[in-house]
């Protein structure tokens, strides 16, 4: 399985990179996963559905399935400090990527999304776990790098670049266990 990161500031097109990339990726024949950060008590389920119900009622871990989809959702009496790594863990085995959308100060090489109108800091300068940059507006990128520098409204570019540079990205959960 090949792991990459999507770091940037909120609002910089991570999400609408990720999304283009899944179908890229997909066309090239590849199973893709993704891993999205999300900030304290996001809901997935909604009060009244069944879920919700049993999840409220105490259930430490709620599984919902049917023919086609399979969700997991586990409560944690106290904060966990989960990494990365354990929810790559949770994932299945034959998948060909894992898109991680957050986790920027991460340990997994990554592809900073970075957009000049954000007037947000780029990451890339102080992050070595930076390989390239998928940007919209290269001329402005605030230090001259020797990182490829991605068009971020081309997904395709970045998928076929991913696909490219694959032998780079294959996860090691042996590193990490």
């Amino acid at each position: 399985m090949n792991v990459v990161a999507f770091a940037g500031y909120s609002g910089s097109g991570k999400t609408t990179l990720v999304e283009g990339l899944i179908p890229a990726l997909k066309l090239r024949g590849l199973r893709v996963s993704v891993i999205k950060h999300a900030h304290h008590n996001f809901d997935i389920d909604h009060p009244g559905k069944d879920t919700h119900r049993h999840r409220e009622a105490g259930a430490f871990e709620v599984v919902v399935a049917s023919d086609r989809r399979l969700a997991l959702m586990r409560e944690f009496e106290q904060p966990a400090a989960l990494s990365v790594h354990h929810l790559i863990a949770e994932l299945y085995d034959g998948v060909d990527w894992v898109l991680v959308e957050g986790f920027k100060s991460s340990d997994l090489l990554k592809v900073e999304v970075w957009r000049a109108g954000s007037g947000k800091p780029a990451r890339y300068p102080d992050d070595d776990f930076v390989v390239a940059i998928a940007t919209d507006s290269p001329a402005q990128l605030p230090e001259a790098t020797l990182r490829p520098v991605l068009d971020l409204n081309v997904p395709d570019a970045v998928a076929q670049w991913l696909v490219d540079n694959q032998d780079r990205f294959v996860y090691n959960a042996n590193l990490y266990a």
